[in-house]
């Protein structure tokens, strides 16, 4: 929209409080902003030179105007931000944070279990958090476990079970750290009573825990049960000693959210902190980037709102640098020039400055992620090296491997704008093919990848990756047509050495400059998919997933198969091998059984070390 077409508009749009929106030709929703005057406010982007690139460009593609008058610039605001959270417009600010983090569940169960997850599943289950550090969690549960009583066990412990006698108690109610529901040993309001407790502990308030502790203590003392007062006396010590690592700045604080600000010309810095009882439980930085020179103000009051949103606070202040707008008319924004309040607000600018100084720290020095702009400009080099139709922000490879030259597994990665999305990284055991077929393996897990997500329609990748040669390209392309999915999405195969690029049909590979920004994103990505993978098989040889294919032969034991594995190395070695030199190292009988076994169709076995 150019000055001379909003002129002619420009009557109609009142002086008055309220939301503008602006749409592009095609409809699309670009940008939100509140105004205490709206026509001033919509006229200052055309009726002024504009610095600002983004504004400019904005400008340019606004097609349309709507507007919504409100009564107060406070109601403008609220409106604002349900706006932005709804349909979340490409010009307004974005919190993204795709970090997934922890919650403490309990489960909505008879004697409910409490665990750590990352998944919330909508079954009724209470969720805890979500919690900034997966280390503070596991901290926090262990002294749960250390003097609160549950139950780890996964049985349904319905009272129909209970009263049938299903269930015997197991070794967690020996040793203590259970008190034997599963037999009728505790009551459901006494477990329930343990789960109040954890819900206390969780949320920060160990003071009402302590209490009852206190209480529990001092009617056993008067019952003469000195032993069982003493576990108290040690339960509460506990709790306490915990609660004296948290920072407490002054229990009279009671409930209170800290936020602060740090603004540089293209990024903000924003750091939360959430504070009960006195003590900090949760601290969070997040770095927001600029879109069209908003204010600290609004920024600072979007983010305010989205971190309360995450992290569940009902606290009704909220101290900060600056006076923002809040959606909660019963929310008390606190500007402290002294005292407690304004030593909480100096311990969150010094975490943003020093948040701020490691990202610009790992800029520098080239460790940092790659900013949103160098991302797209290595996507599109990628797209236009492998004439992509569409710019691959979505990418996904499979690699195959196996372990000791049998029981084939796979693993897959994701790279979403360029960066690792390890959330939807996934591994595959192979479970429809026999001994070792990597064309077969591709095709399985490539079919079962794709299946799943048609089935629960989510998004399918612009590029997938398969490393490996022609023939693990051909059998993930059959299992692409199977699913009618052809020309949906581009498959790739990278040859293993030379890193060249295959096109399904193509007789001769495409490789890429050594040193271009798209090779170096392919490689990265191939490397990220075998640490993968590598991974995934030093989690199995220690959990001793894998059986030896050794030891399926009929009479060769876990010690024959060892001693094997530990002379010639793996299963294809110990195939070559003549029965002569397998009986230097288990014996004549068994080698015997070992070599028939590996040439069985290989006709008379008696001439077989002539």
């Amino acid at each position: 929209m150019t000055k001379e077409e909003f002129g002619t508009i420009a009557q109609s749009i009142p002086h008055q409080p309220g939301c503008y929106k602006y749409y592009s030709a095609s409809n699309e929703l670009l940008y939100v902003g509140k105004a205490k005057d709206i026509r001033k406010r919509v006229g200052s982007y055309f009726n002024k030179t504009v610095d600002n690139y983004k504004t400019r460009r904005l400008v340019m593609l606004i097609h349309h105007i709507e507007y919504t008058v409100t009564n107060t610039e406070h109601d403008a605001f609220l409106l604002e931000n349900s706006l932005i959270k709804h349909y979340q417009p490409r010009f307004n600010i974005e919190l993204k944070d795709d970090k997934t983090y922890p919650y403490v569940v309990i489960k909505n169960e008879h004697f409910p279990r409490v665990f750590l997850t990352r998944r919330m599943i909508r079954d009724g289950s209470e969720y805890l958090g979500p919690f900034t550090s997966v280390w503070r969690v596991k901290e926090l549960l262990a002294l749960i476990k250390q003097n609160i009583p549950l139950r780890t066990c996964n049985l349904n412990l319905s009272p129909h079970n209970i009263a049938k006698g299903k269930y015997k108690v197991c070794l967690e109610y020996h040793l203590g750290n259970c008190k034997g529901p599963c037999e009728g040993l505790q009551t459901s309001e006494d477990y329930a009573e343990d789960i109040q407790h954890i819900r206390h502990i969780l949320k920060g308030n160990t003071g009402e825990v302590i209490k009852n502790l206190k209480q529990q203590m001092t009617e056993l003392a008067m019952e003469m049960k000195f032993e069982k007062a003493e576990i108290m006396r040690q339960k509460i010590d506990a709790i306490q000693n915990y609660q004296s690592k948290s920072t407490v700045v002054n229990p009279h604080l009671g409930n209170v959210d800290v936020a602060c600000i740090l603004s540089d010309d293209g990024h903000s810095f924003v750091n939360y902190m959430m504070v009960a009882n006195g003590s900090i439980v949760y601290a969070k930085t997040i770095q927001i980037e600029k879109k069209l020179e908003e204010e600290d103000e609004e920024i600072l009051a979007i983010a305010l709102d989205r971190l309360r949103e995450t992290f569940h606070s009902n606290a009704k202040e909220v101290i900060v640098p600056i006076e923002i707008p809040v959606t909660d008319s019963s929310l008390k924004v606190t500007v402290p020039k002294a005292g407690d309040k304004k030593k909480l607000l100096d311990m969150a600018i010094k975490n943003a400055e020093i948040f701020r100084g490691d990202i610009k720290k790992k800029d520098a020095l080239l460790l940092g992620e790659a900013s949103k702009r160098s991302s797209e400009h290595v996507l599109e080099e990628l797209q236009e090296a492998l004439h992509l139709s569409e710019l691959p922000v979505h990418i996904e490879c499979f690699d195959n491997s196996n372990f000791q030259g049998s029981y084939p597994v796979s693993a897959m990665v994701c790279f979403r704008n360029g960066q690792p999305s390890k959330k939807d990284y996934r591994h595959f055991h192979v479970k429809t093919v026999e001994g070792i077929n990597d064309f077969a393996s591709m095709s399985e897990v490539v079919y079962r990848r794709y299946k799943r997500l048609t089935e629960e329609e989510q998004t399918l990748p612009q590029l997938v990756i398969i490393d490996g040669g022609k023939g693990q390209l051909g059998a993930a392309l059959e299992s692409i047509q199977k699913l009618g999915l052809q020309g949906k999405m581009t498959l790739v195969g990278l040859a293993k050495r030379e890193e060249s690029i295959f096109f399904p049909g193509d007789s001769q590979p495409l490789q890429l400059p050594y040193d271009s920004a798209a090779h170096l994103l392919i490689r990265r990505i191939r490397d990220e998919v075998h640490n993968f993978g590598i991974t995934f098989h030093r989690q199995i040889r220690s959990k001793g997933t894998f059986k030896n294919e050794l030891e399926g032969i009929p009479g060769i034991g876990e010690k024959t198969a060892t001693e094997l594995l530990q002379a010639f190395r793996s299963v294809k070695n110990i195939q070559t091998l003549t029965e002569r030199e397998l009986t230097k190292v288990i014996g004549l009988s068994k080698a015997r059984i070992v070599w028939a076994y590996f040439h069985k169709h290989e006709g008379d076995p008696t001439s077989r070390d002539a």
